[in-house]
């Protein structure tokens, strides 16, 4: 009997706890990019940020928002999908206008050159767009002609998430190149790893497809990754490389 006086205070509350996890859901995956939005209009540099991130992301939203077409999932995931694709952009269109401005005298890259040394690293914003909206095309087609096979939505589904789940792996492998983390946001990184983690769990309480849960899982230990970078390389900063003297100079003196 208490029990069902508390209905009037416990359903409204439970509506709203799962409002609010959606909600997270939807927008929580773009907040740990605006640190490092902020952090590259502020400094003109984009060198800290690998930009493959973005690629990383926009295939793999690309691919999920495919796979629903195929096999419904909850609509937050979907939401999610459509804006971090938008998010991605926005990175790009910074990305690239830092980028440009500070390049002098260097040849202009499009996308239509069909260059595969300099894929990924054009000269405006547009290429990028065109980029994407050819990979859309194209997967479109292919997922309609096939949308009736189960193995090939299942696939589909599992290429989106583990796509997504070596989102920290081109900022991983840039990290280890230059054996530093100068010009990553660690805010952005301890974002990632929250929101993978929270990301994770609600896969697991909702009953997300196991595609979700597996790679939501891959996308945690390689956030921890980073972070264990960061910290290895604080701990242990490379040593600046020694000046050797012009031959000029030398002569000088």
């Amino acid at each position: 009997m208490e029990a069902e006086g508390l209905d009037w205070l416990l359903v409204p509350l439970h509506q709203l706890v799962s409002w609010g996890a959606a909600g997270a859901m939807v927008f929580g995956g773009v907040v740990p990019y605006i640190p490092q939005y902020r952090d590259i209009r502020r400094t003109q540099n984009a060198e800290g940020f690998s930009t493959y991130v973005c690629l990383v992301l926009l295939v793999a939203n690309i691919l999920r928002i495919l796979f629903w077409f195929g096999r419904h999932f909850e609509s937050p995931l979907l939401w999610q999908s459509i804006v971090m694709i938008l998010t991605m952009l926005l990175m790009l269109k910074l990305c690239t206008e830092v980028r440009v401005t500070n390049e002098l005298n260097v040849k202009r890259r499009f996308f239509a050159d069909f260059d595969p040394h300099h894929f990924w690293h054009w000269s405006s914003f547009g290429d990028y767009v065109q980029c994407v909206l050819a990979f859309t095309g194209v997967a479109g087609y292919v997922t309609y002609l096939s949308i009736d096979s189960a193995l090939f939505v299942e696939t589909l589904g599992f290429l989106a998430v583990l796509t997504e789940a070596t989102l920290g792996v081109p900022q991983l492998y840039r990290n280890y190149c230059h054996q530093s983390t100068e010009g990553m946001s660690i805010k952005m990184v301890l974002m990632w790893t929250s929101g993978d983690t929270f990301k994770t769990a609600y896969f697991l309480l909702n009953g997300a497809p196991l595609q979700f849960s597996v790679c939501g899982l891959l996308q945690v230990l390689v956030d921890l990754a980073i972070l264990g970078q960061a910290y290895a390389f604080a701990r242990h900063p490379q040593k600046p490389a020694p000046h050797v003297a012009h031959p000029a100079s030398a002569k000088a003196l």
